[in-house]
Formats: structure tokens, C-alpha cells, sequence
């Protein structure tokens, strides 16, 4: 990451990383703290509500951390502007990163951060993601 305006596009990966294994990835965490702009996409909202469902049915943590952790990602996704999956999103995602190994998920949050850099100058990505990493280097 470099120093600048701290514009940020937060992947679902990036906010649980911080949110369920704290203290885990400094970078992103101080990244977060030090940003003027988040955006995010709509998936994220969704992949992240679907994850604190299956950390319960899984017994993955305690009631209680799931409870602080869903309440931290809360009070996250409300600093975002939120994204829509659009059908320019979507056609864009068909066709992200070719050769690369994305998931459909995946592609869809690289084709709405392409899709936000456009219009948002210095943008970057802030995935804790390494497959969606390399993908948007390429």
C-alpha cells in the first residue's frame, strides 16, 4: 500500500480478517483506521452475514465473540459507501482478470473495485485475499 489519500476498496476477506482474528494483519487494520474514503460492494454485506452464519452452525467461536465481531463488521460496512452489483458490474466481472483463478465471487468485488478506481482517483484494494490480490495486480 502506498501513502496518500487512503482511498480504499474493502473486500469481504480484508473486514472479517480484522474482525474475527484481530491483530492478525496490522497493515489492513492500520489501513482501515487511516482511510478517508471505504467503499465497498453490496456482496459484502451478504458474504459477510452468510460467514457469521456459518462460523455459528460450525461452533467456530463463542456466541459472544460472533456477537462483538458481527457488531465490529456493523459499524464498518456503515464508514462504506456501498456499491450495487450493476449490470455493468456484472458483464465487467464476466470478463476481469482472464487466466487468473478467480472465484465468481471474487470476480464480482475485482470488477466493482475497477469499476469505483475509474471514477475514484488513487483508489486501492485492500483484500486479505492473496488469490484477488495477485489478480488485480495483473
Amino acid at each position: 500500500m502506498s501513502e496518500g489519500p487512503f482511498r480504499f476498496y474493502l473486500d469481504t476477506s480484508a473486514v472479517l480478517r480484522v474482525a474475527l482474528e484481530a491483530g492478525s494483519s496490522p497493515e489492513i487494520e492500520a489501513a482501515i483506521r487511516r482511510s478517508r474514503v471505504l467503499i465497498t460492494s453490496r456482496l459484502s454485506l451478504v458474504e459477510s452475514a452468510r460467514a457469521f452464519l456459518r462460523a455459528r452452525d460450525l461452533g467456530r467461536a463463542s456466541e459472544a465473540d460472533l456477537i462483538r465481531a458481527e457488531r465490529s463488521v456493523d459499524a464498518l460496512w456503515s464508514r462504506c459507501e456501498i456499491w450495487e452489483l450493476t449490470a455493468s458490474v456484472c458483464e465487467l466481472a464476466r470478463h476481469v482478470a482472464p487466466g487468473k483463478n478467480l472465484r465468481a465471487l471474487d470476480a464480482l468485488h475485482l470488477a466493482t473495485y475497477h469499476h469505483a478506481a475509474r471514477k475514484i482517483d488513487a483508489l486501492e484494494l485492500l483484500t486479505a485475499d492473496e488469490r484477488l490480490r495477485a489478480a488485480s495486480i495483473a
